[in-house]
């Protein structure tokens, strides 16, 4: 079962995409921003993050660099919400595998899931 960590503050959509997530087969961890997911990566293995990018305390962009400068190679979505294409193209650089913009529709986050777990490259802003 893939170990997914899931990085978002806003409680309602969590909530919902952790339901999903879960009945769609994964093990997830929740985490309300950067700080808090990274505390769960340095004690744990997850086969997958899926980050917002805008948070209090730490950032999605924050957290995804300090990934890759620790030597990370998880795989990454990206998502936030409409008017922030500038986050989402600089999550991409930093190596994020797919990008979402918010709302999306689940079935677009289990398809983002799917490549990045099989290692594809996905853009879905």
């Amino acid at each position: 079962m893939p170990r997914i960590i899931l990085v978002e503050d806003d409680e309602s959509l969590r909530t919902t995409l952790t339901e999903f997530l879960e009945q769609s087969g994964h093990e997830v961890c929740i985490a309300a921003n950067g700080r808090i997911a990274w505390q769960f990566l340095e004690g744990q293995a997850f086969d997958l993050v899926i980050t917002d990018l805008v948070m209090p305390d730490m950032e999605g962009l924050e957290f995804i660099t300090k990934l890759r400068k620790a030597g990370h190679n998880i795989p990454i979505i990206a998502m936030t919400g409409g008017g922030r294409d500038i986050y989402l193209t600089l999550a991409e650089k930093l190596g994020a595998r797919a990008i979402l913009t918010k709302p999306f529709r689940l079935a677009e986050l289990l398809e983002a899931v799917s490549s990045a777990l099989k290692g594809d490259k996905r853009n879905l802003a």
